[in-house]
């Protein structure tokens, strides 16, 4: 659902001052930026921005620390997606908070695509924010070309140990496990704030949980809790889905070996986090400074008998999603169902900081009041082969799921060609069949389609499609 509505600012508690200063001019070209001299800089907030790999729902177990903080102590998001379940595409989701579609980075090799004008990272270095980036970029970025808009910079080439850097424009090897080189490196920048007075901005991101998901050694061999599945592992009767997930392969054995190796990674991702806590607490900047906590997707265990993302299923697109600043009134341990994504990221970034964005965006503020009643979620397929999942688009409500896939493929510019044709469709109840089960479109009739109100959600998922 396309959205390029400004949502109006709702900051609570550290804007009194800078209120009066709200309507500095704009740096020209660029935003609007509220209270832009040194006083109201002083009182906007610092952000943490933490984006996880492949992270799926229910693995909180690994997160004790993480999710006491920022759950307990700020917002979970119940119902948090992004809007492609890929890493790339949900990155410049993240960043530029507009769905692929709008943005152009449609699959991993299109990262080159994003207008990097439009940048929440390009809007808070604008401001006199610093401005770091510390692990994954985007996938298919050149190692040696620095990242826009980032002031200090380590940049990853994805790997778990000894893996190669882009630190500052010097590509190097960094002996170690990247979690532990990632928290070190963030904590650093963290301390520079002891000598530099001006806001900043540190968006982190560890490998982890993506494959070849190796765990740091002190955690290599760590028990994870016993899992039996769930409804949807592995489904055996899979007559009613598309050919690709017919003839998926993944089975229970299969999901509880990735679950455990995703957990085992995400124990170091916890203790980032938690030495992140500890460095802001000391250095007097946890209570204004915005947290949020998101996986770039999710990743399916067996459900389906599917072991990746890419799919329209819950898992692949649900994610953990929270959020806090107690400066802004998010800092009690509140619980918040409405239907969020990463797309609303970056507005809700740049309403905290006092920017108004040049570019369109999709999503909205997660700081206002505002409450979609569904979600678009898309995927396009990247090349003509016959395997993975063919490209669609699907309209998640919180109680019900309606999904078209077509005749779309793409390029490695993110291109898309073909005729466009809806080749299969599934619908689910997701209040009484939460695990995707049964599709109601298999073998449906025009009565039956009428019903479930098959045509009015098809009209709009063709218009969230080009909004």
């Amino acid at each position: 659902m396309s959205e390029n509505r400004r949502t109006p600012v709702t900051r609570r508690g550290f804007l009194g001052g800078a209120a009066a200063v709200a309507a500095a001019t704009a740096v020209p070209g660029l935003a609007q930026v509220a209270g832009a001299g040194p006083a109201a800089a002083a009182g906007r907030p610092n952000i943490l921005l933490i984006v996880t790999d492949d992270q799926p729902k229910h693995t909180e177990w690994a997160l004790s620390k993480t999710v006491g903080w920022l759950a307990d102590q700020g917002v979970r998001f119940t119902n948090g997606h992004v809007t492609t379940p890929l890493c790339s595409p949900s990155r410049a989701s993240v960043f530029s908070g507009r769905h692929a579609h709008n943005h152009g980075v449609r699959n991993n090799k299109a990262s080159y695509s994003l207008d990097q004008s439009t940048t929440v990272q390009r809007y808070l270095k604008q401001a006199g924010y610093r401005t770091s980036l510390f692990g994954k970029y985007l996938n298919s970025w050149t190692l040696a070309e620095n990242p826009p808009h980032f002031e200090d910079f380590a940049l990853l080439q994805p790997g778990f140990v000894d893996a190669q850097w882009n630190v500052n424009g010097n590509v190097q090897t960094i002996n170690g496990y990247t979690t532990t080189i990632i928290k070190n490196r963030t904590l650093n920048f963290l301390d520079k704030a002891a000598t530099d007075t001006r806001p900043w901005f540190a968006y982190v991101t560890p490998y982890a949980s993506h494959g070849p998901r190796t765990p740091e050694a002190k955690y290599a061999d760590t028990t994870v809790p016993a899992w039996n599945g769930r409804p949807s592992v592995p489904e055996d009767d899979r007559s009613d889905k598309p050919g690709y997930i017919k003839n998926a392969t993944g089975t229970v054995a299969d999901a509880r070996q990735i679950r455990a190796e995703q957990l085992r990674t995400l124990l170091s991702v916890d203790d980032a986090v938690q030495a992140f806590k500890d460095k802001l607490q000391a250095l007097g900047q946890l209570d204004n400074t915005l947290v949020i906590y998101i996986a770039d997707n999710g990743f399916s265990w067996g459900d389906h008998g599917w072991t990746a993302k890419s799919v329209p299923y819950r898992q692949a697109h649900e994610v953990p999603f929270y959020l806090s600043w107690p400066a802004g009134g998010r800092g009690a341990g509140t619980v918040d169902n409405r239907i969020v994504a990463n797309i609303d990221i970056a507005p809700t970034i740049l309403d905290a900081a006092g920017i108004t964005p040049s570019a369109a965006q999709d999503g909205r503020s997660l700081l206002s009041s505002h409450s979609r009643d569904h979600l678009l979620v898309e995927w396009w397929k990247q090349g003509t082969g016959t395997g993975g999942a063919p490209t669609w688009a699907s309209y998640v409500a919180k109680d019900k799921q309606y999904t078209e896939y077509y005749d779309l493929t793409t390029d490695g510019n993110g291109t898309v060609s073909g005729t466009g044709q809806v080749k299969f469709r599934e619908y689910y109840d997701l209040t009484n069949d939460p695990h995707q089960l049964t599709n109601k479109l298999y073998q449906a009739t025009p009565a039956q389609e009428l019903a479930l109100g098959i045509p009015a959600l098809a009209a709009q998922l063709a218009a969230d499609r080009t909004g």
